[in-house]
């Protein structure tokens, strides 16, 4: 059955749909997901409440994720990327400063390897993507838009009802339905966390002067302020404030906004154009007491939220499905139920420390660089200047940050760029 979005309305009565899994979201993690189980045999239907015709519009919700190097090979190794790479931006050089301090951080691609560090995506990209890659699957079936309004969990398996009437069965659910996740909720599974005293504004910009793959993150007293490369002479801005101070950023007048834009985003690339709307978000740290449960699994946001400063949000719900897909599918082929708690066992143990390393880091540096504080101040940028002087220290870095190197429990294969 071909992977398509199936808006079509049935009866209760009408016998369930059945796979091996269902996965209860199908953004940018879960339809990774699912584009990796249908590839290699496993039965998959991917229940999304969003219609597919609104990642049609090119101001979907003008976010961009950074795709580490390791993760680029994931999309790369499941026939993802061929329908997104030509509308992705290499990242080829990083600088990241305290302020306007002389003194920086610095990283290129060539000390690291010939490879660039990651590449920049638009959200609407990748969700594109994946939907023509689902589309090509036999084994996938998309069902959207619709959500899931009940879902039980026994020993023998899942059944879900959609709110449009109809059953789905499956050995195992995957929960990826963001962090407000309503399948972890049900499910009993508690989260520990935190708001944090900063909203992220986010706009695409055009700029004068080309950007040469650089991306550039300011630590500003209110929050980092960040200009992500695109395609063309564009940049993705991710530019954190108080959430009042953005609230009324985001309301001012077109003239007054790009003022107050430009003192921050200064003379890098020359003059700058809005392309289209501007949004605001809340940021917070939130994370799973648990990432599995009967006969389910949570990944992605449903299991973790960062804070965007480092960048690694969406590389690290890649992460747990580079290491799903290779123990379900592993436990596909031996014949084993992939809902069982052994299959679960590696995933259950290993995600969450992973996760716990970047969730502590991208915490100490918003906590070490969002104030004023002189003397701190002072020593942050020396800091800074130091690790660029350490090569060793820097390349190691480098290679965590792309996905290469430094995972708990080991690189997975298809971050190696390896088939299963």
């Amino acid at each position: 059955m071909a992977a398509r979005a199936d808006n079509r309305r049935a009866s209760a009565e009408d016998t369930a749909l059945t796979a091996d899994v269902l996965v209860i979201g199908g953004g940018l993690v879960g339809g990774t997901l699912a584009c990796g189980l249908a590839q290699h045999g496993m039965t998959v239907l991917v229940a999304e409440r969003e219609d597919p015709a609104g990642w049609m519009s090119n101001a979907y919700d003008g976010r961009a994720s950074a795709i580490a190097l390791g993760c680029q090979k994931v999309l790369e190794t499941l026939g993802i990327w061929r329908h997104m790479g030509e509308s992705c931006q290499s990242i080829d050089d990083i600088r990241i400063a305290d302020s306007n301090a002389p003194l920086f951080m610095h990283y290129h691609r060539h000390e690291a390897g010939d490879e660039p560090m990651g590449y920049m995506a638009e959200n609407l990209v990748t969700r594109r993507a994946i939907q023509a890659r689902l589309a090509e699957l036999e084994h996938a079936t998309l069902l959207a838009p619709v959500s899931v309004t009940g879902l039980t969990r026994d020993a023998h398996g899942v059944e879900a009802t959609l709110d449009d009437g109809r059953r789905l069965r499956a050995r195992l659910a995957v929960a990826a339905d963001g962090r407000r996740s309503p399948t972890r909720e049900a499910a009993g599974i508690t989260t520990r966390g935190w708001r944090y005293d900063q909203d992220a504004i986010v706009v695409t910009v055009e700029h004068d002067t080309p950007h040469h793959g650089t991306a550039i993150e300011h630590f500003l007293p209110a929050g980092p302020f960040a200009t992500l490369p695109l395609t063309g002479n564009r940049a993705s801005i991710v530019w954190c404030e108080r959430p009042a101070r953005a609230r009324e950023i985001v309301a001012l007048p077109d003239d007054r906004f790009k003022a107050e834009f430009m003192t921050r985003f200064g003379d890098h690339f020359g003059d700058a154009r809005f392309v289209g709307p501007r949004f605001s978000y809340p940021l917070s740290l939130q994370v799973a007491e648990r990432y599995t449960d009967q006969r389910l699994v949570l990944v992605g946001d449903a299991a973790h939220g960062m804070h965007p400063v480092a960048g690694q949000g969406m590389n690290y719900g890649l992460r747990d499905v580079a290491l799903l897909i290779e123990d379900l599918v592993g436990a596909h082929r031996l014949g084993l139920d992939p809902g069982t708690p052994d299959v679960l066992r590696r995933y259950a143990r290993l995600r969450p420390l992973d996760n716990a390393v970047m969730l502590g880091a991208t915490d100490g540096i918003v906590r070490l660089f969002s104030n004023d504080w002189g003397a701190l101040r002072l020593a942050r940028t020396a800091g800074l200047a130091t690790v660029n002087r350490l090569g060793p220290l820097k390349r190691l870095f480098m290679r965590h940050a792309m996905g290469t190197t430094g995972i708990i429990g080991g690189v997975p294969r298809l971050m190696r760029g390896q088939t299963l």
